[in-house]
């Protein structure tokens, strides 16, 4: 733990320095990317300066109070007690910051609803948790904009692209990711009898373009008409984009918008989210084991949540706790939300603790 920590304040002052290098500065996209990521260490940073300081502090009045001047003995061991109490309250804000997600103050990020097993009903349920992201989002005063949708004649989604924006909004909506299964009784079901449908969620943190650079020789384009259950441009215009990464086989399609150009500027951002979503798995791969906590690694293969609508129940079972499913669907996910958000801090912090425990005295 306290190498980590050495480790990024030694990186930040680096950045530092580089911010006020000329050779940085002429050079606007590399001088960007510095100063996300200065920014990005800074909290944690300042913070662990902060507690350097105050352990600095402690250990000359220590050696004050076992010298051999009685008086300034006796104005050591006072102040020793409020310097050693703020020690641990410093000690306990940087493991809260060691144990956020290095993504977890984005301010963007890409949403993808997928129907899965349940047919019609299945995606009706798509369509329901869109509309519970949006209400929360707006509760929150975050933007929403639809990136691509396949509806379905009924009313429904197949799948459903959303970039949200907002302060902090991957903080908020990080542990989304994964399946979430929904029972009920279809409208389309004439016995009353109660099915059981799914749909996968995958929350991706939007790259900056600086993090992520995209060429058009690194991808295929192909145009193709838009499809679903009418609309004027409709199978009329080849405006809908596909996008063909060449290097990882990923595909990203946008049919949202009439214009070309808008599809492709879409299609290109949601390309970019699912690039920077790979190699950071790749990343948090090789740590596995400092990520697998109780919340889950945000596979959206890992079944989260069901949402028992006769029996008004919401379940979330990572943290095995249940929540008021109109609530919920009305909005107030921010329930449901701080739950797993105390729970996965709990956890980390129970982790980073225990190689770190002899640490702060």
């Amino acid at each position: 733990m306290r190498d980590l920590l050495e480790a990024k304040l030694s990186r930040f002052e680096e950045l530092e320095r580089e911010l006020i290098d000329p050779a940085v500065l002429s050079v606007p996209h590399r001088l960007a990317a510095v100063a996300r990521e200065h920014g990005t260490l800074a909290r944690l940073a300042r913070r662990y300066r902060s507690f350097v300081d105050i352990e600095r502090q402690i250990a000359d009045l220590e050696g004050l109070a076992h010298g051999d001047d009685q008086e300034m003995r006796s104005l050591a061991q006072a102040e020793l007690p409020e310097l050693q109490s703020r020690r641990e309250r410093e000690w306990d804000e940087l493991l809260d910051l060691c144990s956020d997600d290095e993504d977890a103050d984005r301010s963007r990020l890409v949403l993808e609803l997928r129907a899965g097993t349940g047919g019609d009903e299945a995606a009706l349920f798509v369509r329901d948790l869109y509309e519970m992201y949006r209400r929360y989002c707006t509760e929150q005063g975050f933007e929403v904009e639809v990136l691509d949708a396949s509806p379905t004649e009924l009313g429904g989604f197949k799948e459903l692209v959303l970039g949200i924006s907002g302060d902090a909004v991957f903080r908020r909506l990080q542990y989304e990711s994964g399946g979430h299964r929904v029972q009920r009784v279809p409208d389309t079901e004439a016995k009353g009898r109660i099915h059981t449908s799914a749909a996968t969620v995958a929350v991706l943190p939007e790259p900056e373009d600086v993090e992520v650079s995209i060429t058009a020789d690194e991808y295929r384009k192909d145009l193709f008409c838009a499809s679903g259950p009418g609309g004027q441009h409709v199978n009329k215009t080849a405006s809908a984009v596909r996008l063909t990464h060449l290097e990882t086989g990923l595909v990203v399609q946008c049919q949202d918008e009439k214009s070309q150009h808008k599809n492709l500027a879409k299609a290109l951002r949601v390309l970019k989210a699912r690039l920077y979503e790979l190699r950071r798995s790749i990343e948090h791969e090789k740590r596995a084991s400092e990520r697998r906590t109780l919340v889950g690694s945000g596979d959206r293969s890992q079944r989260i949540r069901t949402y028992n609508f006769p029996q008004n129940r919401v379940t979330d079972h990572r943290i095995n706790e249940s929540f008021t499913l109109d609530q919920v669907m009305a909005g107030r996910l921010g329930l449901v939300i701080l739950a797993i958000e105390g729970h996965a801090r709990q956890q980390r912090r129970i982790d980073m603790e225990r190689p770190a425990k002899s640490l702060p005295s």
